[in-house]
């Protein structure tokens, strides 16, 4: 590995779960007296052919029927009545599909995914060897929404535009909140619920650049989401490919949520909440769609 400041070898040469070990008993407990009203706040976008922002290279999910009405013959076979009977599908659907968290394993740099292990441990069969989507415990703690759209005094940032460091310490200050060890940081560009409205195009999005999520890091955070479709700006800044997603899952083992629906808990102001995810246990899997729910 290069001299990259990294989390590798912090919690032992094996480790898995990357920054969730700040995750503790007592963060837990702390994050569930945050909330004040109650109100529950569904975070994730539906799983759909159309209408969300669906990647064409990882192809459309789809939910095809397998039994319904006109099948009740199977169940007059099982001792079934007319009358009853049952529904069923079947979901085929890319992880990385709507509101999804990427794994530790999704993206490698230098041969090396996050911790060291080697990036080539990813089989056809068996999926990722390390750190699949399956280490990801229950995640429960306390969420910081960083809404940079309104500190820039917008309903969305332009198409391509690059946050920086600075513009999440500012929207931070002006929301009169700070980062903590093991927060779990949603940042909002505005740019998921301008699509979800106007379907307009997939690219260029707003997003973090590489000094933004080093930022991130540094504040030593357990998990970082946004409302568009790869956390960084889409082009990449600087022009290195998937910057942000090494510098936040590669070297420092941060889980990345994509695709979040921020748009109910900025128009409310909540700015810390607790938050809790919870994962697919997918054996070997680089993603999990996911529906996180905050509490205000």
């Amino acid at each position: 590995m290069s001299a990259r400041k990294s989390n590798w070898g912090r919690w032992g040469e094996s480790d898995e779960k990357g920054a969730l070990n700040l995750l503790t008993q007592e963060t837990v407990l702390a994050a569930l007296r945050i909330p004040r009203t109650g109100k529950r706040y569904s975070l994730g976008i539906p799983i759909q052919r159309s209408g969300v922002p669906n990647m064409e290279y990882r192809g459309t999910p789809q939910r095809l029927t397998m039994t319904n009405h006109s099948d009740e013959a199977m169940a007059r076979a099982n001792g079934g009545v007319p009358g009853v009977g049952a529904h069923e599908d079947q979901l085929i659907m890319p992880s990385h599909t709507s509101t999804h968290m990427d794994a530790l394993c999704h993206v490698y740099s230098e041969n090396k995914i996050y911790n060291g292990h080697p990036h080539d441990g990813v089989s056809p069969y068996s999926g990722a060897d390390k750190c699949g989507i399956e280490n990801v415990d229950p995640i429960v703690g306390r969420g910081v929404l960083i809404d940079v759209a309104a500190s820039k005094g917008v309903d969305v940032l332009p198409a391509g535009h690059v946050i920086t460091r600075e513009e999440l310490t500012q929207a931070l200050d002006e929301q009169g909140v700070a980062l903590a060890s093991g927060d779990l940081v949603l940042i909002r560009t505005g740019w998921l619920g301008d699509f979800m409205k106007s379907q307009g195009e997939m690219l260029p999005q707003p997003g973090i650049g590489i000094d933004a999520a080093t930022y991130l890091a540094e504040c030593d955070v357990a998990l970082v989401g946004a409302d568009n479709s790869a956390v960084e700006a889409i082009p990449f800044d600087q022009g290195v490919y998937l910057g942000g997603h090494i510098v936040l899952l590669v070297d420092n083992g941060i889980h990345l949520v994509e695709n979040l629906n921020l748009e109910e808990l900025a128009a409310d102001k909540c700015h810390e909440f607790l938050l809790t995810i919870g994962a697919l246990t997918i054996t070997g899997g680089t993603a999990s769609p996911v529906t996180p729910v905050a509490v205000g």
